[in-house]
């Protein structure tokens, strides 16, 4: 795989039971790049312990006043220049693309899982867990990928290099070949706490994010009540935290670093002096002397080779564990199959609170608690939360969604939630949405009312003539107010339009006119297809078809909008907000303030209406 051909067509099934297996799947799909890191590294590094060979040979012509072998020494010398360049030249193009392709190899099964698990992802796995694998241990997992290639053209190296050594020079090469082991050896019992404190280093940062995350997502909130200055001392004490783990966790590794250097010094000291004996005895010469000193010289090269895959691996592991949980993630009811690509028509029923939106009506749902509204919500369109294991799926057409693909599922029910996200970029790219083709960007806008946000993003844009659609809107739509970012939401649902949509509190911030031309242009646009509303509205309540009232889990009241107010208090004091005494019983007599409050928001939505 090239990096030119990315995306991956199909990134693969992974191995998700261990950290470790994940990372062994991922480096056996990358075995055509890593052979020819591999290939490419032991050429550089051959080119490069081979140099001390021509070295000795110059000095010894020097010594021996041979010019012929001088000459010979200079070209095998130009000759192993070339090919280092060559090698370290192609060994780095080679393992970045390793690096890159696993990492985006990575991504797009992690999106995969995000748009498979949709918005249950953030109810079993905290929001600072996803951005911290999504980025850094992405990252961190590529790196082992690319590393490991270099690590074995490392040891197929240097093992070669111990061989010919003995042959070479048996004293000098006896002891070489004994002390690297003993070199590596000797670094080994540090690198257990040193991956105890990355792994420290690591769970405070995951942690420190989370809390930024979340403190820059509420910040309005904060802001309001006068908390930012809590939260901020709270992520700079997360903050502190983070850097002494990080200094703790240097420390252990400059502890490594040190180890490699001053050992594998030991190892030359004892090399030359072993070798300046054996010259004076006359059983070795100047020149080979100088060759097995390079040679050594050159064995701290994949020793570093060494310490760089120990410390891949330590930041590695717990980056893929956490992954590996990640991407294990399942729908709470895998689908049996049956009906694959089928998209199931018909009325949308809950057998759990009795709850039926008829196929191409609008069904106006009323909750007195909007927690319970929003799981409601998700539940009509297939994301039941991992508690409600168990209990019967929703049925489309006598179908239940839990036993439709997931793609015919998405594609028959679309949920837009209370607080919808706007990805940033340009308006045309907010509305680039697989859909039906049935419904327009512009109609899709006109019956969402977002004239204002039109006039707003024009304005900004920088290319005036290019119009509304090529107008920036920033991340999560922070540039708009909380009701023109509902009704671009609303507007890119109903551009979608789905066989069945539901829209949880649609218009919860914006004014009552506005709200009234909402209801009547989505009553419009989604004339004979089945939309299911939860909302206490009035305004939206009265263009209904039928209005089904939920209370404690249980359908308690069907009808249409004005009948309820007539002949349900409960219902009556949801949508008017007045005082509930009895809730729940039937009461046709009502006192005469009650009574003009529910003749009064009834007859707002009419005349909004006729407005």
């Amino acid at each position: 795989m090239r990096i030119r051909d990315l995306p991956y067509a199909d990134p693969g099934v992974p191995d998700t039971r261990s950290g470790p297996r994940l990372l062994l799947w991922l480096s056996r799909r990358q075995l055509g790049g890593q052979s020819a890191a591999l290939g490419w590294g032991v050429l550089h590094m051959a080119a490069v312990a081979l140099f001390p060979l021509p070295l000795g040979m110059a000095v010894q012509a020097v010594v021996d006043r041979s010019g012929s072998r001088l000459a010979l020494a200079g070209g095998l010398m130009l000759l192993l220049g070339g090919l280092t360049a060559l090698g370290d030249t192609m060994l780095h193009r080679v393992s970045v693309a390793n690096w890159i392709t696993s990492a985006a190899r990575l991504q797009q099964l992690l999106a995969r899982k995000a748009a498979e698990l949709g918005s249950a992802l953030t109810r079993r796995v905290a929001a600072g867990e996803i951005v911290t694998v999504s980025t850094a241990d992405v990252e961190h997992i590529g790196w082992f990928v690319e590393t490991q290639s270099r690590f074995l053209s490392a040891a197929v190296t240097t093992l070669a290099v111990c061989a010919s050594l003995v042959f070479y020079q048996p004293v000098l090469g006896t002891v070489v070949a004994v002390g690297v082991p003993l070199l590596v050896l000797a670094v080994l019992p540090l690198l257990p706490p040193a991956t105890r404190r990355a792994d420290e280093q690591r769970e405070l940062a995951g942690h420190a994010a989370e809390l930024a995350s979340d403190t820059v997502a509420g910040l309005r909130v904060l802001r309001g009540i006068g908390g930012e200055e809590l939260f901020l001392a709270r992520y700079r004490r997360a903050s502190q935290g983070v850097r002494g783990a990080a200094v703790r966790s240097a420390r252990m590794w400059a502890l490594i670093a040190a180890a490699q250097v001053l050992l594998p010094g030991l190892l030359m000291i004892a090399v030359v002096w072993i070798g300046v004996g054996l010259v004076r005895d006359g059983q070795v010469g100047v020149g080979e002397l100088v060759t097995v000193y390079g040679v050594v010289t050159f064995l701290l090269f994949p020793l570093r080779q060494f310490e760089e895959a120990a410390m891949a691996y330590s930041f590695s592991r717990p980056s893929a564990d956490r992954a590996a949980r990640l991407l294990a993630l399942r729908r709470t009811v895998e689908p049996a199959g049956a009906g694959a690509g089928r998209v199931p028509v018909g009325d949308l029923r809950d057998p759990v609170t009795g709850l039926r939106a008829r196929a191409g009506e609008l069904t106006a749902v009323v909750c007195g608690d909007p927690d319970a509204a929003g799981l409601l919500a998700d539940r009509l369109g297939g994301h039941a939360p991992e508690a409600a294991a168990g209990t019967p799926s929703v049925l489309l057409g006598g179908v239940a969604l839990d036993e439709v693909p997931q793609a015919a599922a998405r594609e028959a029910v679309l949920v837009q939630d209370k607080d919808p996200v706007l990805l940033s970029g340009t308006l045309a790219e907010l509305l680039d949405v697989p859909s039906s083709g049935r419904v327009s960007p512009e109609a899709a806008l006109a019956a969402a009312c977002c004239g204002d946000v039109l006039d707003s993003l024009e304005r900004s844009s920088a290319d005036r003539s290019a119009g509304a659609m090529a107008g920036y809107i920033t991340e999560r739509g922070r540039s708009l107010s909380g009701g023109q970012r509902q009704r671009l939401a609303l507007a890119r649902s109903l551009l979608a339009d789905p066989e069945v949509l539901v829209l949880d509190e649609p218009t919860s911030a914006v004014d009552a006119h506005t709200e009234a031309r909402v209801g009547e242009g989505v009553r419009a646009l989604r004339e004979g297809r089945t939309t299911v509303v939860f909302t206490t509205s009035p305004l939206l309540l009265d263009r209904a078809d039928r209005v089904v009232m939920v209370r404690d889990g249980q359908v308690v009241a069907v009808g249409r909008h004005d009948e309820l107010l007539r002949t349900d208090r409960a219902y009556r004091a949801t949508v008017t907000r007045a005082a509930d005494e009895g809730a729940g019983a039937p009461d046709p007599v009502l006192t005469e303030a009650g009574r003009r409050r529910a003749e009064s928001a009834s007859a707002n939505g009419r005349i909004e209406d006729s407005a």
